[in-house]
């Protein structure tokens, strides 16, 4: 078990990542003081009811003072208005590291305001599930998946050496990347696909009506995966799209002259492009296994339940 790394971790916002986050430093014994933070009064509480931390105030001022290792996990579009209220109660040397998956958002608007003393570093854990809130939560969350930062121009190399081992003990791999790219290489393969899966959800809910409610019940596998994306945290995903407006718009293009491309050869029955291109994308799916991103079992793993 990792030693304790840090003397007191202030976390502000208590969500599914922050509340995964909060699961493993106490498991693994990370921190002497985990001070957790959230505007909602009843989330505090739930996380309070959870014995998330150890302390739980409702400013994030007042978690982040004394703190050595300061970890955001807010929606994007509020990461400014917590960079304003933490900016000046931050202690020399503290680490100020996020989690949001848009990165040069979150960088214009949080390191304007972050003190020379201080060590901003962004973020970004790949790893999720379609729940929100402090319950969703689960200890080894991270457990083999990528954490990215993307480091800003003299970063103390010390300060993202410990950033970097406290993401290792969490089970994470860690990568750096610039932030631009790191918005561009999201945008198709999170962000995309999210915002396809809430538009044939909401596609098929229009068409609720005129097919007398027999999308819901006959729902089969592919669209129910569809749902499941669907249901993630509305604020998170409307923050998303228009913090990174400009990468996810140019993938929409990308996708619409594909799918244009896709129309074409169903309409003159070209089953040879057809069939080029679903081998294609199932080599893919074939290298995410290999790759150790996802499980090559049946109903990708979930338990069936028996009638």
């Amino acid at each position: 078990m990792p030693d304790v790394m840090f003397d007191r971790i202030a976390l502000i916002g208590i969500g599914l990542i922050g509340s995964s986050i909060a699961r493993d430093i106490k498991a693994l014994g990370l921190a002497r003081q985990v001070v957790i933070s959230s505007r909602s009064a009843d989330t505090l509480k739930r996380a309070e009811e959870l014995a998330l931390g150890t302390s739980y105030v409702t400013a994030a001022a007042e978690a982040v003072r004394d703190a050595d290792l300061v970890i955001v996990s807010v929606p994007v579009g509020a990461s400014e208005a917590v960079a304003r209220e933490i900016a000046e109660h931050l202690k020399p040397g503290v680490i100020v590291t996020d989690v949001g998956s848009t990165k040069a958002s979150v960088i214009a608007q949080m390191a304007p305001h972050m003190p020379d003393y201080v060590h901003f570093i962004p973020g970004h854990p790949l790893a999720g599930t379609e729940k929100s809130g402090p319950d969703a939560g689960f200890p080894g969350l991270f457990k083999g998946r990528w954490c990215i930062f993307t480091p800003l121009e003299n970063t103390d190399p010390a300060a993202l050496s410990k950033l970097k081992a406290f993401w290792e003990a969490l089970g994470s791999r860690v990568d750096e990347m610039d932030p631009v790219h790191h918005d561009k290489v999201l945008a198709i393969v999170s962000h995309l696909p999210h915002i396809i899966a809430y538009n044939i959800v909401g596609t098929a809910d229009d068409l609720e009506t005129v097919t007398e409610s027999e999308v819901i019940k006959y729902s089969a596998s592919g669209f129910r995966d569809f749902t499941r994306l669907a249901a993630s945290d509305p604020t998170m995903w409307r923050d998303v799209c228009l913090h990174n407006k400009d990468a996810i718009l140019e993938m929409l293009a990308r996708f619409s002259e594909d799918l244009a491309y896709l129309q074409r050869a169903i309409r003159w029955g070209e089953g040879d492009k057809l069939f080029e291109l679903f081998s294609r994308t199932r080599d893919v799916r074939r290298s995410i296994i290999q790759a150790g991103q996802d499980v090559d079992a049946p109903d990708f793993g979930r338990h069936v339940l028996d009638k």
